[in-house]
């Protein structure tokens, strides 16, 4: 699929965004080990989402569009094949932690682009616990019990911090992650929520074995990964008022909202209240009358790494030089992102350099449309629709389908905006 972008006057309406892909996983995974059914609204239909839901089917789960019928702590059955994780990682580093416990051996499976990611991030703390975990191909559990531990991470990693707790529900004593940098922390305040006895002291996150874990009752919030586009888009076109509804606005994940009212976009919060133990609001977003240039660094890069292509769309237009550093996961994610940024923003006309974890991008540049590839990668692909709805003509973005491992119709909402 080639999707056509042209540039917008003005960005004007109001937008629902996919449930929040990260809580989405977490539903079904924990869900699934709960005794009893878990039931929540809202969630993502995204084509990773999807993935974990049909790994977790495999596994013996009955699982609908709102609810999981939990199996318990021990009542996951040998899957009759591999587990095809499609594209998302975050399926196969979060079963990786889980299927480690079990008494039979499970060998996890995705695309070529996940083929391609770095397993062994997981695979080492787990081998710690005592766990037959191998890569590649990715093969767990088979060997047990497992013992607790206290891992120093590496790399800041979300999915590989949940794997990790995953596997500690199931081990002889307690399990401890000391991060980095803080992550999203949708998998703690889900297992606290559960009834799982979990310690959060700073950066470190601890975990306690468990016999049972109590069933879900949640309401997923917009994703605000998501809403990034639309904030970037509409803060950047002239003219625009936009409201992004019922976004999921946790600490762990509004880095970059606070990152672009620095840069001078106007963003209001409003109607905030809690659902299912996360925080929800409306986005409000316009131009803002003066922008500025930005500088990420390494912790930064960390609280909003999803959300780092966009920002070099936006860099492009802020007046001065972008520094954006700290960022070297991005080489590792769906595509190069860094790479395939700095590819497709420079056919647009935008002064962007790569560096090894980041880019320096110098601002404003007038931006023309261009035919560009999104290299297969849903966020690549929907960043380059946000560059090109500042283009002068037309931009044809290839393999935008894409888009659909997270944010199925996209392109329909984009056109339902567009001024």
């Amino acid at each position: 699929m080639i999707a056509t972008v042209r540039k917008a006057r003005r960005l004007e309406g109001e937008v629902t965004v996919p449930g929040d892909k990260s809580i989405s996983h977490r539903a079904l995974i924990l869900g699934s080990i709960a005794d009893g059914k878990s039931r929540f609204r809202g969630l993502s239909s995204g084509a990773d989402v999807q993935s974990t839901a049909r790994c977790m089917r495999a596994l013996g789960v009955d699982i609908t569009d709102t609810s999981v019928r939990g199996v318990g702590m021990k009542g996951l059955r040998h899957p009759a094949e591999p587990l095809d994780c499609g594209n998302s990682g975050t399926t196969m580093r979060l079963l990786a932690g889980l299927l480690s416990a079990q008494r039979f051996s499970t060998e996890l499976r995705g695309d070529e682009s996940l083929t391609r990611r770095p397993m062994d991030r997981v695979v080492t703390p787990l081998r710690a616990m005592g766990a037959d975990a191998r890569w590649p191909p990715l093969i767990v559990g088979g060997q047990t019990p497992l013992h607790g531990i206290e891992y120093r991470m590496p790399v800041a990693s979300a999915q590989v911090k949940s794997g990790v707790l995953l596997a500690g529900l199931f081990a002889d004593g307690p399990t401890a992650v000391i991060e980095p940098i803080a992550t999203r922390n949708h998998t703690e305040q889900m297992l606290s929520a559960m009834g799982a006895d979990v310690a959060v002291e700073g950066r470190r996150v601890e975990v306690r074995p468990a016999d049972r874990l109590g069933p879900l009752e949640i309401e997923i919030p917009g994703d605000v990964s998501a809403a990034s586009f639309w904030l970037v888009a509409s803060g950047l076109v002239a003219g625009s008022a936009l409201r992004i509804r019922n976004v999921g606005t946790n600490p762990t994940r509004t880095a970059f909202v606070d990152l672009l009212r620095a840069c001078g976009m106007m963003i209001a919060i409003s109607g905030m209240r809690t659902a299912g133990g996360e925080q929800v609001g409306e986005l409000e977003v316009a131009p803002g009358p003066e922008l500025h240039p930005t500088s990420v660094n390494g912790s930064q890069a960390a609280e909003m790494i999803d959300e780092l292509p966009v920002l070099a769309v936006a860099a492009s237009q802020l007046p001065g030089t972008s520094r954006i550093t700290g960022a070297a996961e991005l080489r590792v994610k769906e595509s190069d992102r860094i790479a395939a940024m700095v590819e497709g923003l420079s056919a647009m006309g935008a002064d962007i350099k790569a560096l090894d974890d980041g880019w320096v991008i110098n601002g404003p540049r007038h931006l023309e449309g261009a035919r560009v590839d999104s290299h297969r990668d849903h966020r690549v692909a929907m960043a380059l629709a946000v560059a090109g709805l500042l283009a002068d003509g037309a931009t044809e973005i290839e393999d935008a389908e894409c888009v659909e491992i997270s944010y199925p119709g996209f392109f329909d909402q984009l056109e339902s905006l567009w001024r």
